[in-house]
C-alpha cells in the first residue's frame, strides 16, 4: 500500500497541475494511465515480491481496475462541481484524494487477489518475502495477549499481558 499511496499523492498534485492546461477529466485520464503503469511495476517488483517486471498481461489486468478507479475519482470530482460549482483547489484535492484512496484500496485488493494471486516468485515462502539476513531489520519481538474485559464501573477495560 506504500507504493500505491505514494504514487496516489503525487498523482493528485500532477492532476491539479495538468488540469490548468486541459480539462480536468483529460488530466485525470493521463495521470491515471501513467500512475497505473508505474504502480503495476512497483507492485510486481516490491509489494507482491515477484522479483521481475509485471509484463503486458499484468498491465492489461491492472488496467481494468484502473478504469474503475478513474471512474470513481472522476465521478467524485464531478459531483463536487455539481454541488459546489466554485470549489477551491483544496476542496477539490480533498475530494480527489478521498476518492483515490477508496479506489486505491479496491485496486490493491484486485491486484492482490487476482492479478498477482498465482504469481509468487522464488523469493516467496509461506506468503512472506524472504530477504537476506543483512536486509532484515533486527529488533526484539514481543507478543502480547490483548483482551477486552467488562467491568462493573467503566463498561470495558483493555487488558494486555505477555
Amino acid at each position: 500500500m506504500v507504493c500505491g499511496g505514494g504514487v496516489g499523492v503525487f498523482s493528485s498534485a500532477a492532476v491539479a497541475l495538468l488540469a490548468r492546461s486541459m480539462p480536468w477529466g483529460v488530466a485525470n485520464a493521463v495521470i491515471t494511465v501513467v500512475s497505473t503503469v508505474l504502480c503495476t511495476e512497483l507492485h510486481a517488483r516490491f509489494t507482491f515480491g515477484t522479483g521481475r517486471r509485471a509484463g503486458w498481461r499484468r498491465h492489461w489486468q491492472s488496467a481494468g481496475s484502473a478504469t474503475v478507479a478513474y471512474a470513481v475519482t472522476s465521478l467524485a470530482v464531478f459531483v463536487l462541481h455539481l454541488v459546489q460549482s466554485s470549489s477551491g483547489a483544496l476542496t477539490e484535492q480533498v475530494v480527489y484524494l478521498s476518492a483515490s484512496a477508496l479506489a486505491g484500496v479496491g485496486r490493491f485488493l484486485v491486484l492482490r487477489l487476482f492479478v498477482f494471486a498465482g504469481d509468487r516468485g522464488p523469493a516467496r515462502r509461506g506468503g512472506f518475502v524472504s530477504r537476506p539476513l543483512a536486509a532484515r531489520a533486527v529488533a526484539p519481538v514481543a507478543v502480547a495477549h490483548v483482551s477486552l474485559t467488562r467491568t462493573s464501573r467503566s463498561g470495558l477495560l483493555l487488558a494486555a499481558g505477555a
